[in-house]
């Protein structure tokens, strides 16, 4: 092989090893496009959940593959922690009862509860005190068993409790994941009561509404 030849031989592996890095470049490039929307859409959907959401409801809310959820919520993990180069937040991503969901972190509750009970909110709705109502005798109650006594949707009005510091949450059923609620000591003291005892009783002749209310004629 002559001078001229070898030459060419090398510049023609070096092309070739230069196009395959670029090639793997836009891969690369085109794989953090697709992972980048999917993480955010991922956070989007877990800063609004109420209830911990599996992989699987995850995966079906992005239509995207089982694997391809896995991995971003674990990235959301290390971005929340502070593990990704990122600052670390006030919350994180907590695997809670066979799903994900997002939670203050505990060094900052006292904090988040003082300035919620600090708040001057506005009156309850009436679709709130009646939450609150259920809340109050059927303690402690998931969502879904509250929303089944009314008979209507009680996500935002749970919200609105929790934030008002007039419920929490009890427990999370290992079974179903389901969060139960209980009401707190601020809503006895708004009350003027010492304990649950004190609260009105309920005539065992009122409908209580635990297999739903019917509409009235």
């Amino acid at each position: 092989m002559n001078s001229d030849t070898a030459t060419a031989t090398a510049t023609a592996a070096v092309n070739a090893q230069n196009a395959q890095n670029a090639e793997n470049t836009v891969n690369d490039e085109g794989a953090d496009a697709r992972r980048l929307p999917l993480e955010r859409t991922l956070e989007a959907i877990l800063m609004v959940a109420d209830e911990p959401q599996g992989l699987l409801q995850l995966a079906a809310a992005v239509d995207a593959t089982l694997a391809e959820t896995r991995a971003s919520v674990a990235r959301l993990v290390a971005d929340f922690d502070g593990l990704a180069g990122t600052v670390r937040r006030g919350f994180e991503l907590r695997e809670v009862a066979g799903g994900w969901r997002i939670y203050v972190r505990p060094e900052h509750d006292v904090t988040v509860a003082d300035f919620v009970v600090t708040q001057n909110p506005s009156r309850l709705s009436q679709a709130a005190l009646e939450t609150l109502a259920v809340i109050a005798y059927k303690q402690p109650i998931s969502r879904g068993a509250v929303a089944s006594i009314r008979a209507v949707n009680v996500d935002s009005v749970v919200r609105t409790l929790l934030g008002r510091g007039l419920i929490t949450e009890a427990f999370t059923d290992s079974e179903t994941g389901a969060i139960n609620y209980g009401t707190t000591d601020l809503l006895l003291a708004q009350l003027g009561i010492n304990s649950l005892d004190e609260l009105p009783y309920l005539s065992p002749l009122l409908n209580d509404g635990a297999n739903g209310f019917e509409e009235l004629p």
